[in-house]
């Protein structure tokens, strides 16, 4: 039997990068999954971002396990659309037990220099998105009577600060501040909530110019082998990034029931890099 077996999670930025790996690693351990991702462009944002193929793609490999998932393309910054998602969701498959709020973008830039645009994007997408999130699921999680998961997915940059992404860490920081005001909210309901906190991920949203750039500002065009060294000295474990499924396997936890008394806690998984 798998560690989540017959339960629904709910997940953002489900297209691809974590918000994938965590689709396929809960269905894997018998989750059905409700799937949302933007698939479209942000302006603001220096990367392409997901399309309607990369969550047709998602379908596929949740499918292929044998579970079943709904996926609808929604912008978390809208809370109707959102809403709607998780709804239908649950119409179709009858319940949420776990909620990935994992939807997230980067961009960069020194503070003073930051666009007006890219700032509330920025707070949009990777703050007030995962309280949208948040709330469109509560009264489905509490009205089950089951307790549940929140899991939010911050950042290292949630417990540290960084320079030229003062927008990404206040936003990642504030996300600390949801969960632990979420924790105490919903502890009456056997609703557990906590936040993952990874160093650099091979993603789409690391591994592309504009972040090489930033982590080799003296390259004019940077590759991902300027970029390793630098990522690499970030860490306390001498490996540049992590994986998707290592941040899978943290979600998978928290949403399991051995995870059932953990709620409040801000999880590192980060080679290290907030104890350097």
């Amino acid at each position: 039997m798998g560690r989540v077996e017959g339960k629904v999670a709910f997940i953002t930025g489900a297209a691809r990068g974590q918000g994938r790996s965590h689709a396929i690693r809960l269905a894997q351990e018998g989750a059905d999954i409700i799937a949302v991702d933007i698939c479209a462009q942000v302006d603001s944002v220096p990367y392409p971002m997901s399309t309607r193929d990369d969550l047709e793609q998602t379908v596929k490999e949740v499918e292929a396990l044998d579970r079943r998932i709904v996926a609808t393309q929604a912008d978390v910054r809208d809370f109707d659309a959102v809403k709607r998602a998780v709804d239908d969701g649950v119409a179709q498959l009858g319940r949420v037990d776990i909620v990935s709020a994992n939807a997230g973008i980067a961009s960069f830039g020194p503070a003073a220099d930051l666009s007006e645009q890219s700032w509330q994007d920025m707070i949009d997408i990777n703050l007030t998105g995962v309280w949208h999130t948040a709330k469109a699921t509560i009264p489905h999680l509490i009205g089950g009577g089951r307790g549940g998961s929140i899991i939010i997915t911050s950042s290292a940059a949630g417990l540290m600060g960084y320079p030229n992404l003062a927008h990404y860490v206040s936003a990642k920081h504030g996300l600390v501040g949801l969960m632990r005001a979420l924790a105490l909210e919903l502890a009456p309901h056997l609703i557990r909530v906590n936040s993952l906190h990874p160093t650099q991920v091979n993603t789409d949203m690391i591994m592309n110019e504009s972040t090489w750039k930033l982590f080799s500002p003296d390259s004019d065009n940077p590759t991902i082998e300027d970029f390793r060294p630098a990522s690499q000295e970030a860490n306390a474990l001498p490996i540049p990034w992590v994986e998707p499924v290592d941040i899978s396997n943290a979600l998978l936890f928290l949403a399991s029931d051995e995870g059932r008394y953990i709620t409040g806690v801000t999880l590192p998984v980060d080679a290290g890099t907030v104890i350097k």
